[in-house]
């Protein structure tokens, strides 16, 4: 099975009613299993405040907001900025990036893959850290395409 089959599958067994899925052909062999028994309990609705503060107030969010283009992640797995521990990282902020160079790897089911750029673009920020657990569609750059 090649990347392009896995996205594939990755994306129909989101979008399906199934919760576990494996597939076995001859060497190569994939377990996928989804989390669909959440329970959300049911939120308190508080009245609002009688007066408004002129005090901006921050509020942190799981994921950065993006504005602009990002480079998102094909699959889950572990994001690694760099080929090795000791290795400078593939790209970083500032960074031009061609079409097909390699700007991360995504270890997953211990293989490690190269993520490659799909356009010519600049860095603006990268949204992960090293060694960190990414998603599906996860945004991983925040790019400017040239």
């Amino acid at each position: 099975m090649d990347m392009k089959q896995i996205k594939s599958l990755l994306s129909d067994f989101d979008a399906s009613g199934l919760s576990k899925l494996k597939i076995t052909q001859e060497a190569f062999s994939i377990e996928l299993e989804k989390n669909i028994d959440v329970v959300m309990a049911p939120m308190a609705v508080q009245p609002a405040p009688a007066a408004v503060s002129a005090t901006p107030v921050s509020v942190s969010s799981e994921a950065p907001a993006l504005i602009g283009d990002a480079i998102l992640s094909p699959m889950v797995g572990t994001f690694y900025s760099a080929p090795s521990p000791d290795s400078a990282p593939f790209v970083k902020v500032g960074d031009r990036v061609k079409k097909g160079q390699v700007i991360a790897v995504l270890e997953a089911m211990k293989i490690m893959n190269e993520l490659e750029a799909e356009f010519d673009c600049k860095i603006v920020s990268v949204l992960v850290s090293d060694s960190q657990a990414v998603e599906y569609d996860m945004p991983l750059f925040a790019v400017e395409k040239l």
